[in-house]
């Protein structure tokens, strides 16, 4: 009776508990197969009656009782198959072939995985790193073939590289926007790339899309243009916004160290690296004392007065009611900045222009690559949180696992 209640709170169909032992920590359970179950071959994938080679016991782990942990000893047959003629070790459903532990062990790693570290996980299951690291790897691929291939179709997408290592090494990530999950990823951040997305998800797939919000670089946009030719481009607003804040920046950045030559501390104190964020800000969320300190720079530094001008009138874009509207603004603001003296904004003004037609796209689409930058946000906190990726297709799972199609919270 005892024996019954523990197979059935077990859950191995098939097997019988032929011994149990039992110790401070743990329980090891002997186990035998019934007699009347035939081995399922792992090569053909059929019962076998005939061809009975051999057995061997292998030890593997599955959830605890009462707070024990507990061992399996499982016999497994080996068969001569008939159609090969090969031996081939017994298919048990409970238990992965070669897996030193249960399918329902796996599974609950791998959930405990999901909303903590890889240390911490082995800490609670008392397992190693790099045994928890093999549970999880393995059961991940398994739920990838099942879920991301072939490659998840989408009508929305979003494309955005992150960084995975220093010396600037990438990950391409395409987002679905609808889902607002991550469906696809590679390793660098190339034409070439992107390329294989498409690929992937064929012709039928690349007619399906209706837009793609992109940052701006100019892989992504051919690579874009050669496949997903109903795909209206987006140039994402946050990016464009971005580049603009940025060039506003690097005048700070130039007049700080004119100010430091000439010795003028005033503008020393109004430029350094504690005033930026008021002059990236937009002019409504300043503070009172902000907004002070914003005018005083603007009358002692006529080139950060100019930025500041180009910025603001740039992201009045935004606020127009129709694409012809922006358009008119878009040329007006091209003449400032070609007009202004700034090498860094007439640089700017050159590098927008060539893609003023993406960013006019968003008048007629008003989708964002906004979902992106938050998705990078969780997959930099998930890379402090391992202290870096050895394995970046382990790393690539773990983005599918936390932003993507493979998580476990997804299932329930």
């Amino acid at each position: 009776m005892q024996g019954n209640s523990i197979r059935n709170a077990l859950n191995i169909p098939g097997y019988k508990i032929v011994k149990l032992e039992k110790n401070a920590t743990r329980y090891d359970i002997w186990l035998e197969p019934y007699k009347r179950r035939h081995g399922v071959c792992s090569g053909c994938g059929k019962k076998h009656t005939k061809g009975y080679h051999s057995c061997k016991e292998t030890l593997a782990e599955d959830l605890r009782l009462g707070g024990y942990r507990v061992f399996l000893h499982i016999p497994k047959r080996r068969y001569r198959c008939s159609y090969d003629g090969r031996i081939h070790t017994e298919r048990i459903e409970w238990i992965d072939l070669g897996a030193r532990a249960t399918k329902v062990f796996c599974e609950h790693v791998n959930r405990l995985t999901a909303i903590t570290t890889n240390q911490e996980a082995g800490w609670f299951f008392g397992l190693d790193d790099e045994k928890v690291y093999r549970i999880d790897k393995a059961h991940l691929e398994k739920q990838a073939k099942v879920l991301l291939h072939p490659i998840p179709h989408a009508t929305n997408i979003s494309i955005d590289e992150v960084s995975y290592r220093k010396y600037h090494r990438y990950l391409t990530n395409v987002i679905d926007v609808d889902r607002k999950k991550v469906i696809w990823n590679a390793k660098g951040r190339k034409k070439e790339v992107l390329n294989r997305y498409y690929e992937g998800i064929g012709m039928s797939g690349c007619q399906m899309l209706e837009t793609a919000a992109l940052d701006g670089a100019q892989g992504y946009i051919s690579s874009t243009q050669q496949y997903a030719v109903n795909a209206l481009i987006v140039y994402d607003r946050f990016h464009a916004t971005q580049k603009v804040n940025n060039a506003v920046d690097r005048v700070r950045k130039d007049e700080l160290k004119k100010a430091r030559k000439e010795e003028n501390q005033e503008l020393i104190e109004l430029t350094n690296c504690k005033q930026r964020f008021i002059l990236l800000k937009k002019k409504s969320r300043l503070t009172d004392q902000q907004s002070i300190t914003l005018e005083k720079l603007c009358l002692i530094n006529k080139s950060i007065y100019k930025a500041l001008l180009l910025k603001e009138d740039f992201l009045a874009v935004y606020n127009c009611k129709n694409e012809e509207e922006a358009k008119d603004h878009l040329h007006e603001w091209f003449e400032k900045a070609f007009s202004s003296g700034i090498a860094i904004f007439v640089e700017l003004a050159l590098k927008i222009l060539r893609k003023v037609s993406f960013i006019l796209n968003w008048f007629k689409r008003r989708v964002s690559s906004a979902i992106s930058e938050g998705i990078n946000n969780k997959i930099k906190r998930l890379k402090r949180m391992a202290y870096g990726y050895k394995d970046i297709d382990y790393f690539r799972l773990k983005i599918h696992q936390y932003c993507g199609l493979l998580n476990p919270r997804i299932a329930t």
